[in-house]
């Protein structure tokens, strides 16, 4: 896991405690800012993982390139 799957993560949780708690105390600003987090969050989440798999990908034809 690296650093953008990491932020990723925590930006969508904070979005749905937003959301929760926006709903708790009939705030609607609250819970579309939560809505806005957690879409931040997955989109960065989502960008995270595709970086990895890149790395992993380049890394294993280097190996396969090495053999």
């Amino acid at each position: 896991m690296n650093r953008d799957e990491l932020e990723g993560k925590a930006e969508a949780l904070k979005g749905k405690t937003k959301q929760a708690v926006g709903n708790a105390t009939n705030d609607p600003d609250l819970v579309d800012e939560g809505v806005a987090d957690e879409a931040a969050g997955n989109t960065q989440d989502a960008f995270g993982r595709g970086r990895r798999k890149v790395g992993e990908a380049v890394k294993d034809l280097g190996d396969a390139i090495k053999k």
